[in-house]
């Protein structure tokens, strides 16, 4: 015979947090799911008489040992009273099996025992028991020994399904949370939802402010979703007692939350444009008021994920997307954004090995003299060459990179490559070249490109003054006086220095001034409607005096046309580049390209 007594929607996991039994902490061990198993049901309604007077209201009392098994794995009670001598299934069987089952292998067990063979107890406590109480039970003894046993399950429970920060469920709380509640959805034909919530900018704060502040900071957003947690409508169905297993911080700068019993899709919508309302109210930080974004990412239960670990996974890429879409958005999950997210990891995958498997080869744009035609040097241009999927566009590939931080193992792999075959073709007799590479705002905000840059031309012997390092204006910009010590430092290695797409950015005479440049190179988009639209063609002429005015070479990029040329030259432009002369060629051609023109020209 089996006898639930209050035990409310099942087994509440591991509610009982609390590291001492005063006050409040006493009431929450009350809350405990007490489970008794003993084929003499006096003794089980006995020890439950004395728990009762003692505050403990929820129990599950089983008198035949062959329904235990089964019982134990369903309700996962708080703790097990187990007699050992039974017929059918013995206290000593239970006990194996739970000690093997991972699921149940922590749940603490007091064994009740009137044998007084102290080789019973010794084989009970080598398969795990944790107490022993001795029949006839007395009262005095099985509150201390159940309140004890409790209090230092509450504290394993805190270290192993608490967060220490901020004292919310942690990842594997929130994930057995949102199993039963799936459970518990699947038996009533409803919906939930689980809502992901990832913080923009906490590294941000950590940097600036320090890791304290950034610890104060991700308490007080604990604080605020808590708060929006108890007063929300959308969720005033559930158990208010039970409201801290709907959310949890399961990483750095994100946490979840649960919707049990979605009524609508648009309530889970609804929650977290509050959530994100809430967020913007902004926190104070070392006196500083920051005002947070986050995105959010929304899968519902079961169109999005039948399994707590797929409806989280779900919730998390839609957050994914939410980011891609603009800060502080929501958005739902879909199959199509998902086969996007594989196809993209799989990418990921594949460019990882694309430098160790030699997949990755430069392609050279020649820059051509606008006076006399002459071939003056090139630039180096990434292509993936992936021998299932073909050519892949840079457009593809590059963000990736920049993505996943593989841009910067890339670039330095750029910069060896091409000081390597200048080099080569230096040595073949094409002795007047440079090579101009464009460095990523990544590859530049890290702390060895200098080193990187003076290995490669010491290793490969390329004088300094034949590599051109090209940088855009928005990644100087980030940092100024760091862009001004790294400029500097690179110059005084003898290379040049080039600002790429110019005039897209923060364009200022005054930072132009400033550093060492040698180059400027006019953006692509200006030269393409340099005859149709007078905007561009004034801005291309202010480029080209300001450069002359400061004395720097003038680069245009993008130039298909002879009337475009003619623009050009008539201003004084230096430098062409574009397919009016030639597209970006693979290694293997670019020589003969060159000895054409020469010959052309007369150069040769």
């Amino acid at each position: 015979m089996m006898n639930i007594e209050d035990n409310g929607q099942g087994n509440e996991m591991n509610q009982i947090a609390n590291k001492s039994v005063a006050g409040d902490e006493l009431t929450h061990l009350h809350k405990a799911t007490i489970m008794m198993v003993d084929d003499e049901s006096l003794n089980l309604e006995i020890i439950q008489l004395h728990l009762e007077e003692a505050g403990y209201s929820r129990f599950i009392l089983l008198d035949q040992s062959i329904e235990a098994m089964d019982t134990i794995m369903q309700e996962e009670p708080d703790i097990l009273l187990l007699d050992l001598m039974m017929p059918e299934v013995t206290g000593f069987e239970i006990l194996q099996y739970m000690r093997s089952n991972e699921k149940l292998k922590y749940i603490p067990v007091i064994i009740l025992t009137s044998s007084s063979n102290p080789e019973d107890k010794l084989y009970a406590l080598e398969l795990g028991a944790t107490d022993f109480l001795s029949k006839p039970v007395d009262a005095s003894e099985l509150l201390l020994r159940v309140r004890n046993t409790l209090t230092v399950k509450a504290y394993q429970d805190q270290l192993a399904y608490y967060d220490a920060l901020t004292g919310l469920p942690n990842r594997r709380l929130f994930v057995d949370r949102t199993s039963w509640t799936i459970q518990q959805a699947e038996r009533a034909g409803h919906a939930a939802a689980l809502l992901h919530i990832s913080l923009d900018r906490i590294k941000d704060i950590n940097d600036s402010f320090g890791p304290k502040a950034g610890k104060t900071l991700i308490q007080d957003v604990a604080k605020t979703i808590q708060e929006y947690v108890r007063t929300a409508d959308v969720i005033s169905n559930s158990r208010k007692d039970n409201d801290e297993g709907l959310i949890a911080r399961v990483a750095e700068g994100e946490f979840s939350i649960l919707l049990p019993d979605l009524k609508h899709s648009e309530h889970a919508s609804i929650a977290a444009r509050r959530v994100l309302d809430a967020l913007s109210r902004g926190f104070l930080v070392e006196n500083n008021r920051i005002v947070l974004t986050a995105n959010i990412g929304i899968s519902i239960y079961p169109e999005d994920g039948k399994t707590a670990e797929r409806l989280l996974s779900t919730a998390m890429n839609a957050s994914g997307q939410a980011k891609m879409a603009g800060r502080n958005n929501h958005h739902f999950y879909s199959k199509e954004m998902n086969a996007h997210n594989i196809a993209k990891l799989k990418l990921e995958s594949h460019l990882r090995d694309a430098i160790d498997k030699d997949q990755l080869e430069l392609y050279y744009q020649p820059q051509i003299c606008s006076r006399t035609s002459t071939v003056l040097g090139m630039e180096a241009l990434l292509r993936w060459h992936h021998p299932e999927l073909g050519m892949i566009p840079p457009n593809t590939f590059i963000p990736l990179a920049e993505e996943t931080g593989l841009i910067t193992p890339i670039g330095d792999w750029v910069i060896q490559e091409s000081c390597r075959q200048t080099r080569a073709w230096q040595l073949q007799g094409l002795d007047s070249l440079s090579i101009s590479v464009n460095v990523s705002g990544e590859q530049f905000r890290s702390h060895n490109l200098k080193e990187v840059i003076e290995n490669a031309l010491h290793s490969t012997g390329l004088e300094p003054r034949y590599f051109v390092v090209e940088v855009t204006e928005s990644t100087i910009m980030g940092d100024l006086e760091r862009s001004f010590d790294l400029l500097n430092e690179l110059k005084a290695l003898g290379v040049s220095l080039s600002i790429d797409d110019f005039g897209t950015g923060h364009s200022s005479l005054s930072y132009l001034r400033r550093f060492p440049l040698d180059e400027i190179k006019i953006d692509q988009s200006f030269i393409k409607n340099v005859h149709d639209k007078q905007e561009d063609a004034a801005i291309v002429e202010a480029i080209i005096a300001l450069a002359k005015a400061l004395r720097l070479r003038i680069v245009a990029e993008g130039v298909e046309t002879h009337s475009q040329l003619s623009f050009l030259q008539q201003r004084g432009c230096d430098e062409i580049q574009g397919f009016l002369f030639s597209k970006p060629l693979p290694k293997e051609h670019f020589p003969s390209f060159v000895n054409q023109e020469q010959a052309k020209t007369g150069s040769a």
